[in-house]
């Protein structure tokens, strides 16, 4: 690997989503958007729904990534994450039920868990559509 790139690797539960170099990463923490480069100082985060942005070789590639945790090394980050899916994974209808669910409990009582779970759908409902 050269000094251009950075090693990353996205786990879930259920599979190795992505493993590969990366020219600069993106993505959502609990404390605001962040952008990796490689040779970043150390550090780990609470990853929050949001879009996963990969840049190799110039081309962006986008993914929805859903809660989780992230340790940045100088040359890997490793992200840790509930659940990934590239644009054509998602099921644009299912994200939509989702978001009609989770409104109707936020309408009867605000709960942390309901938020989350209705950012989780626009997530999916955005990237979907944006790729579709």
């Amino acid at each position: 690997m050269d000094e251009k790139h950075i090693k990353l690797n996205v786990y879930s539960p259920t599979r190795i989503f992505f493993e590969g170099e990366a020219e600069f990463v993106e993505f959502v923490t609990t404390e605001g958007e962040l952008g990796i480069y490689p040779n970043h100082i150390p550090l780990t985060a609470v990853v929050a729904p949001g879009v996963l942005r990969i840049t190799e070789d110039g081309k962006v590639r986008e993914a929805s990534l859903l809660d989780g945790f992230v340790t940045v090394l100088p040359n890997e980050i490793t992200i840790l994450s509930e659940a990934c899916e590239w644009p054509e994974e998602i099921d644009i209808h299912r994200a939509e039920e989702a978001k009609i669910r989770a409104e109707r409990k936020l309408a009867m009582e605000q709960t942390v868990r309901d938020e989350l779970a209705l950012r989780r759908a626009l997530v999916r409902m955005q990237l979907a559509s944006k790729y579709k």
